[in-house]
């Protein structure tokens, strides 16, 4: 029985880090609380109907099928035993000689958690297809509705924050009213919708070039977008946004509003802290040593979203995929190379650039000094995304389904789902009411959606 390598986490780093594992004389056991592996670049596109939840996540046992010292644990994990090596889950416990953790990072409303409700983020297929049911059912309300303030009201939507993820979304939902749904309605024009992006910074995409933020800016008002910037959300509710500034308040009425604003750590950094006397960030990403071991723990390793490294440029490194797939792959070749006697260098990240896309043929890419925008910015952002799919199959399914949208400018996943999840949300409450009251409401599944092995 070679050493025991446990990897909390089946998302980039935890897996990078397994596959890396495969020749080295180790027994890997990766536990994770969900059995796939989520492409969450592209959990937009399923968010807005572009894609099916199954084109763009992957069982994880069909990922590691073929590596023999891997075995896959669906758990949750909630706390360690550093004392005696193991990490506790809800109902047991799995013993290690080296852990490497990988748990990512979730929904952060900078202490409003009472915004969820109304303001859903964008981390899960869960919260994928729960937009993709608000999108679709605004519409149909809007459809069903005679008073012209509640059409508007139903017809505009708003997306908060203005990196990456915000931008790809408010892109998405300008196409699906001003292309998508064409026609399809008898007493709207879903073209007459408003989508407005809501940035508390002076401007979109701030960690990208300031040339690349205006070029993005002025594709997404071409396409319809209303960008407001230098603009705080000061509140959230069931019928509208409240957004403040140096002029005063503002009120957004919509019933659809998207948050894509920030991210934080998953709590099991604070758990992984209070076991090892390690410290954490303000976003609780738990502070690393140049080769990602935590202080006096040698053989715990933080990778990914949940680790503050700042070692290179004093700077903590984002929580982007790439951060975590190099990460992952170094720590599975430290593993390995110091059970061979070799010495392993500190950590050193490579930035691959920054790319986004705004809207069919749209994108900006910022790789290395080089800015491009447009057309190829956006032929380079598609080969990336597919490069970077784990599984064939997946990007076979999603080559085509893209060269299918880009000729006929439709979405094959356009369908309202997740009807049970009305209960504890009021705004689908009210929509779905105001829709099944009629009789038209029809329990659909999305039948492209592949079955899991």
């Amino acid at each position: 029985m070679g050493e025991q390598i446990v990897i909390i986490g089946g998302g980039f780093g935890g897996l990078y880090a397994a596959k890396r594992l495969k020749h080295a004389p180790v027994d890997v056991t990766l536990i994770d609380r969900r059995n796939h592996h989520l492409f969450q670049p592209l959990l937009y596109q399923t968010a807005t109907g572009a894609l099916s939840p199954a084109d763009i996540a992957t069982p994880l046992r069909r990922l590691l099928k073929d590596q023999r010292n891997v075995r896959v644990l669906l758990g949750e994990v909630v706390d360690f035993d550093v004392a005696n090596k193991q990490v506790i889950l809800r109902d047991g416990a799995v013993g290690y000689d080296k852990l490497v953790v990988a748990a990512g990072s979730g929904k952060n409303y900078f202490g409003n958690d009472q915004w969820m409700a109304n303001a859903p983020g964008l981390k899960t297929v869960e919260d994928a297809t729960e937009i993709r049911r608000r999108i679709l059912t605004a519409f149909e309300a809007a459809e069903r509705t005679t008073d012209p303030g509640k059409v508007r009201t139903w017809l505009t939507f708003v997306v908060i924050g203005g990196g990456p993820t915000g931008v790809e979304m408010a892109g998405a939902l300008a196409e699906i009213a001003h292309e998508t749904l064409q026609n399809e309605f008898r007493n709207i024009n879903p073209s007459d919708a408003r989508i407005v992006l809501v940035q508390s910074g002076e401007r979109i995409l701030p960690t990208y070039a300031p040339e690349l933020s205006a070029r993005a800016t002025a594709a997404l008002e071409r396409l319809g977008v209303e960008v407001l910037t230098g603009l705080r959300v000061t509140d959230v509710g069931d019928r509208g946004v409240t957004v403040s500034s140096r002029a005063g308040e503002t009120y957004l009425p919509s019933r659809t509003v998207l948050w894509t604003a920030g991210v934080q750590a998953s709590p099991l950094g604070q758990a992984l802290a209070a076991a090892t006397s390690a410290e954490v960030d303000r976003g609780g990403r738990v502070i690393v040593e140049p080769d990602l071991s935590v202080p006096g723990h040698p053989d715990i390793f933080v990778i990914g979203d949940l680790a503050h490294f700042a070692h290179q440029t004093g700077e903590p490194l984002p929580g982007v995929a790439q951060v975590a797939i190099q990460q992952g792959r170094y720590v599975a070749q430290l593993i390995a190379r110091r059970r061979a006697g070799k010495r392993v260098s500190p950590f050193f990240y490579r930035d691959r650039g920054n790319m986004a896309t705004i809207g069919r043929g749209k994108a900006v890419a910022e790789i290395g000094r080089l800015r491009l925008s447009g057309w190829l910015a956006w032929q380079i952002w598609a080969v990336v995304h597919l490069m970077y799919q784990m599984d064939v199959e997946n990007r076979m399914l999603v080559f085509i389904q893209w060269i299918w949208n880009y000729l006929t400018r439709k979405r094959s996943a356009l369908l309202i789902t997740d009807r049970d999840q009305k209960a504890t949300n009021p705004q689908a409450q009210a929509s779905l009411n105001l829709i099944t009251n009629s009789g038209v409401f029809l329990r659909v599944s999305d039948v492209r959606e592949k079955k899991s092995s």
